[in-house]
């Protein structure tokens, strides 16, 4: 496909994601057991469908997240929101990957982009999921990003289930889907996920520092330090048979 072509549908993608993310109403959780109770048995198939296509535009996961331990109870609705997790995740990855590859590619050169490229492409799983762990971290925005760069697919998808499985238990299991509050024990979650997160963004910002440093070029190599070492004896043997 000519990148024009591409661009164009960059855009018009993008815009249509922006507009349904501010015009779209997100249902509350009432509003999808309701919903869901003329769907009958396959409530659960139904569900899935739904999480994992609208949530690829920059849609809250959370409303979706309630509603699964609303409709399906704590195990069952743990299960489909992590399955409706990782779909999400692969469509938007593939769609950027897709159209917006090449419109960055020609942009790695510059320091501050090749610098987040390196970060996350050496980071793989960990990487992904530190970030996903962040709940300020929007879920749709950052797999576009790592879909447009060098993110691998799979570290990248495991990195996201990983990296999502805490949060989604957390609200499946604390989240009040009734009353629509936030209980302070989902906020403590939310705030060890973060710490953890970071530890673990601090930990490969760590690493790649240490690896740039390993990769200094030696003065000299091995072989020619021994002969250097070896020079100062062999120069007190000749002296002496003089």
């Amino acid at each position: 496909m000519p990148r024009r072509v591409k661009l164009v549908l960059a855009l018009v993608l993008l815009a249509g994601a922006v507009v349904a993310a501010f015009t779209l109403p997100v249902p509350t959780p009432a509003e999808l057991r309701t919903w869901a109770a003329g769907a009958g048995a396959v409530t659960a198939l139904v569900f899935l469908a739904a999480y994992s296509v609208l949530t690829v535009a920059p849609v809250p996961r959370t409303v979706f997240n309630l509603a699964a331990g609303l409709l399906l109870g704590d195990a069952l609705g743990i299960v489909v929101a992590i399955t409706a997790t990782a779909i999400s995740g692969a469509l938007g990855f593939g769609l950027a990957r897709w159209v917006g590859r090449d419109l960055v590619s020609r942009h790695l050169e510059r320091k501050v982009v090749r610098a987040v490229d390196e970060r996350l492409a050496d980071g793989g799983v960990l990487a992904v999921a530190s970030l996903r762990l962040i709940p300020l971290v929007p879920f749709a925005p950052l797999g576009y990003c790592c879909g447009i760069l060098s993110v691998r697919f799979r570290p990248y998808l495991a990195g996201t289930v990983l990296g999502s499985v805490p949060g989604t238990i957390a609200v499946v299991v604390l989240g009040d889907a009734l009353t629509g509050s936030t209980p302070p024990a989902l906020l403590v979650c939310y705030g060890a996920f973060a710490i953890a997160g970071a530890v673990g963004l601090a930990r490969i910002a760590r690493g790649t520092a240490c690896v740039g440093r390993t990769k200094q070029p030696a003065t000299l190599d091995p072989v020619r330090e021994e002969i250097v070492r070896a020079e100062p004896g062999q120069h007190m043997r000749r002296v002496s048979e003089e």
